[in-house]
């Protein structure tokens, strides 16, 4: 299928030169002067190798026809990431370098969107909040006011993040799995 440039986001495949690329980023650059053009960085999907290309905006790119559909995270091993269809029951396994640096948000039995190119996973999209417990923090300072100082923590998966004041060791809170920033205090 055929598209302009343009319209191109984060997460589109694109098959070029006959090899499938997943885009990481697509930004369309419109200079005061001269044509407006696409900048879209993009990893091939068999060897994993990065390339950036630039675009007209008006350019046609072939979009693979990738079908997306839910899977449940089981566990990980040696070989990778296995996921479960919920309708099926078939399970599939996904490479670590498809799922990247989302692997830290990965929980048992969450339901991610995974990308399949003639069923090959290609992509995989988590949900956009996980609850983690704060496992390190400083303790908090009395007279300390909440407004905007933010403190370090390390929350249950290993990733390092920003808290409030109020936030201490043993919390269940909510992040975002993009860039593991917080949301709010878990309510359960």
């Amino acid at each position: 299928m055929r598209v302009i440039a343009s319209s191109i986001r984060k997460g589109n495949v694109i098959e070029q030169d006959g090899k499938l690329y997943v885009v990481l980023s697509a930004e369309n650059i419109h200079p005061g002067k001269g044509t407006p053009v696409s900048q879209i960085e993009m990893r091939r999907i068999s060897d994993g190798v990065k390339i950036s290309e630039r675009y007209k905006t008006t350019d046609q790119v072939e979009k693979a026809t990738v079908e997306e559909r839910n899977f449940t995270y089981l566990y990980e091993d040696g070989d990778g990431f296995h996921f479960m269809n919920p309708e099926t029951y078939d399970q599939i396994q996904v490479p670590k370098d498809v799922i990247g640096g989302s692997a830290a948000y990965l929980q048992e039995s969450m339901v991610v969107k995974l990308s399949l190119h003639e069923m090959n996973p290609i992509a995989v999209q988590l949900p956009q909040r996980a609850t983690l417990e704060v496992v390190e923090t400083e303790p908090v300072t009395k007279g300390q006011t909440a407004s905007s100082s933010y403190k370090p923590a390390v929350l249950s998966n290993g990733v390092r993040t920003s808290v409030p004041p109020h936030i201490s060791t043993g919390t269940r809170i909510v992040v975002m799995t993009e860039d593991g920033s917080y949301v709010e205090r878990a309510k359960d």
